[in-house]
């Protein structure tokens, strides 16, 4: 999913509020591929996978299986590992 559809397009489904973005990778022309969406409002989190933001109602959503993804990223996110390569790796 581009960046510009996400931060111009998608609010939050249960309060219409804005939502804040968080990268986790990106491919080489910059569609968001997996990263978070958050709701300050309300504070639901919205995972994006695949390309695919997952915002469905609170009792059609598995928490168990978004749990190990979100943990994974919160990991990365802590220890500032870099997943999208820089410009000097990509013209390696």
């Amino acid at each position: 999913m581009q960046l510009k559809t996400i931060l111009h397009k998608l609010c939050c489904p249960f309060d219409k509020s804005d939502l804040k973005l968080e990268i986790v990778t990106q491919d080489l022309n910059e569609n968001i591929l997996e990263g978070i969406l958050s709701c300050s409002t309300c504070q639901r989190v919205y995972p994006i996978v695949k390309g695919i933001p997952i915002m469905n109602p609170d009792e059609y959503r598995e928490f168990d299986m978004e749990r190990p993804m979100l943990e994974k990223w919160e990991k990365i996110k802590k220890n500032k590992i870099t997943v999208r390569p820089s410009p000097s790796q990509l013209e390696e």
